[in-house]
């Protein structure tokens, strides 16, 4: 077994998307989310403040998500080291912004970090 390269590593527990969401309803949207998870993947808020939440999961395991505004959208940055895979579907379940080059016709896709 290799071991994964150090960028390779930071790309898996540091991921980036943009929704259109609002922060505060980035943060309901994961609450929600990581709530209604399966046993051992299921996490619960520990601190929550305008814009930014921290849960904890199974073993003890952190998720920081956190958010900004930009340009009519909100840029969600999610952070983990073992919750990665939930991370990305959380990622995954927001609604993408609409694009302003495209007048509306495609949606942005969320991107990753790095």
């Amino acid at each position: 077994m290799t071991a994964l390269s150090p960028s390779s590593q930071q790309r898996r527990t540091v991921q980036e998307s943009t929704t259109s969401l609002a922060p505060s309803a980035v943060v309901a949207a994961a609450k929600k989310f990581f709530a209604s998870r399966n046993g051992i993947y299921a996490a619960f808020p520990e601190q929550e403040g305008p814009g930014y939440l921290t849960l904890r999961g199974q073993g003890g395991e952190e998720i920081v998500i956190g958010t900004t505004q930009h340009d009519g959208a909100t840029r969600v940055t999610a952070s983990t080291y073992l919750f990665d895979q939930q991370v990305a579907r959380f990622l995954t379940s927001l609604p993408t912004p609409v694009s302003r080059a495209t007048s509306g016709e495609a949606a942005a896709a969320p991107v990753s970090a790095e």
